[in-house]
This record gives C-alpha cells, structure tokens and sequence, in this order.
C-alpha cells in the first residue's frame, strides 16, 4: 500500500526533555490511523510538528513524497481539526466552511465559485439546512461537524486531528466515532487522530500508533495492539491488564504476588530487554472461584481480598487486594454469565491458564 506520510529520525526536544524522540514511521494512505499514548507521551507535539505549527530539532517530514520540513503550515495540504474546534464565533456555519477556500490565494477566490463545494461539504457532514446558523445555535456534536468541513473543504492530502473527542459528551462520542469513520472512507483521505483513551484508538483506527515518551512503542493492527501489547506500557495503557513485576529464573516469573510458571505463555523479547522484566494477564481472562476450589495444574493461582465492583454496563470489574497490596482487577463480561456477587473483605481464589498471559523479559 502506499504510503502518503514518512517520519525519519524526527527530534523535538525542550531543554533537556524530548518531547519527540527519534521517530520513524510510514503511514499508508487512504487510512484512519489513531495515535495512542499517555499525557505527556508527546502526541500533540508530533502533530504540531506535522502541520508546520513547530519546527522539528532534527529528521525529516515527507508528504506525498515531498520533504515538507520547511514549507509554511498552510502550503503543506494539511488539514487540522482542533480539540476545541477552533471556529469563528461571529460567523455562520456556511461562513466557516467558506473561510478557508474564500481567503486561499491571498483571498482572490469569488463567494459564487465556492458555494456548491461548501453546500456539498455541508451536507456531507450531515448539517444540511444548518448553513445559516451561528455556531453559538448548534450542538456540541455539530460543532466538531463544521470543524471537520471546515478541514476538509480545502481539499486536504491528509487530516490531523488532536483529540477532537475529548469535549464531547459519552453519547456523541460513539455516533462520532462512526462519522467520523464514514467520512474519510467516502473522501479516501487519510486521518491521523490522536486521542488518550484506548477504547476511542482501538474502536477507530485501521493501524493503531502507540507513544511512549516520545518514541514509538508499537504499531499495529487493533487486535494485535489489544492482544500483544509490545512493551509493559503499552499494555498498562491499554488499561486491560493486571502487570507484575518481578524477574524471570527459568520458567518461573517470581513476583510480590507469586511464582508463575512461564511454559505456554507469551514471550515477548528484543527491545524490551531492555526493561525490567513484567507478567501481565488481561482482566478478562481471570476467573473467580472459592479459595477451597482447586486449581488444576494447567492453572494458575493466587489469592485476594474482595475490594468493590464496578458496574460498566456490558461487563462489571472486581477488584481484589492481594497479599502485597497491589490491586488485582478482574472483567466479567454479563452476556457470557450471570453477574458475579463477591462478599467484602473475603478472600478468593484468582485463576488463569498460562498461555492467557504474557511475558515480557
């Protein structure tokens, strides 16, 4: 597949801090690509820099085949969505859209020769008789709408979008996500969207980037991201599994919580040598019983002190204390049983299959 966007060696530092670490990546067009990582991982300053909004330390940026590096932001053929939207308040919903194709060129562009493309953006955004409107008079999700056509009515080669999520509310959130999806494939233009939650990432993204501290952790396919975490921190992002430290001595993984045998589990290696050694087991593949009821020796065991559960709505998480104080947390998915009643304070067995969990040494 080709690739409509190449990252070489790309370095922002502040002060003594790497914002953006020596990144490379290729990004393959006509793709909705979410970009993961926690606050401060570097995220927005990898977009900023992009867009022409800051200038890299060091590496290349090439679009289209084209080194970009050096080209003002709005020579680039970039578009960029902004958390807050960023529209014009004293101006319509047309007017906005009208902003960027009426003032391209120094603003030579007549209002008749630009009216049917913003009539089209409009109702391809599905605000279609809201032309007329100040954007004080429109929701929160026909808002990000119009910042949306706003972007794309310039007819960009990609589309950058810094968590344009975030200051919607849970409900519009969801209908976005499929909007926002069903735009770029009608349009075949590539969407890079940063976001901080993992459900938003794994839920929209073809490909799915992963920051950490400036540098890229893992790219993959969702499943793969979700199932095969790269490194312990990507896993933690992903904020489905329970991690251990501890270290490897054969085929025993020796934590504060217990000794785990290693055969059938995942092994993950190579660059993640580097760090210390981790055992993680996602919440969902832990099963609850009685402390009298005995694991087999295919399972592995320990033992927690029932905290609270949490009622998510498709599933309930648990949550244990075990022995050396760390929280254990355990998924019940409610279309697959019926919803599990633990007792505070009691003790329960926590058990999983080997091959369920993964190692990381």
């Amino acid at each position: 597949m080709a690739s409509v966007l190449q990252i070489v060696d790309l370095t922002k530092t502040y002060g003594s801090v790497a914002a953006v670490d020596h990144i490379n990546l290729s990004i393959a067009a006509d793709q909705y690509v979410s970009l993961l990582g926690p606050s401060g991982a570097g995220k927005t300053t990898f977009l900023r820099l992009i867009a022409g909004f800051e200038e890299p330390d060091a590496g290349e940026i090439v679009l289209g085949g084209q080194r970009i590096n050096n080209m003002p932001a709005h020579r680039r053929g970039i578009g960029f969505v902004f958390q807050n939207f960023a529209l014009f308040p004293h101006l319509t919903v047309e007017d906005n859209v009208a902003y960027g194709p009426l003032n391209r060129d120094g603003g030579r562009a007549e209002r008749s020769a630009v009216a049917k493309r913003v009539r089209d953006m409009i109702r391809l955004v599905g605000l279609g008789g809201l032309e007329d409107r100040s954007v004080h008079q429109i929701s929160g999700g026909q808002r990000q709408r119009v910042a949306l056509a706003r972007t794309l009515i310039t007819e960009p080669r990609l589309v950058l979008l810094d968590e344009p999520l975030g200051a919607l509310d849970a409900n519009l959130r969801e209908s976005m996500r499929a909007e926002l999806r069903a735009i770029r494939e009608r349009l075949g233009v590539t969407f890079l969207h940063v976001t901080g939650s993992e459900t938003e990432a794994l839920a929209m993204g073809d490909t799915v980037i992963v920051l950490d501290g400036g540098r890229v952790a893992q790219i993959g396919v969702p499943g793969t991201v979700y199932d095969c975490p790269a490194t312990p921190n990507v896993a933690r992002f992903l904020n489905r599994y329970n991690l251990f430290r501890g270290t490897l001595a054969g085929d025993v993984f020796m934590a504060g919580a217990g000794r785990f045998p290693v055969d059938g589990a995942i092994r993950i290696g190579g660059d993640t040598a580097k760090l210390d050694p981790a055992y993680a087991i996602r919440y969902d593949r832990v099963d609850v019983r009685s402390t009298q009821a005995i694991e087999t020796p295919e399972e592995i065991a320990i033992e927690g002190a029932f905290v609270a559960s949490e009622y998510t709505g498709a599933t309930i998480v648990s949550f244990f204390a075990l022995d050396d104080g760390a929280l254990f947390e355990v998924e019940a998915h409610l279309s697959h049983r019926t919803p599990p009643h633990y007792t505070e304070k009691q003790r329960y067995g926590l058990v999983w299959k080997p091959q369920d969990a993964i190692v990381f040494s």
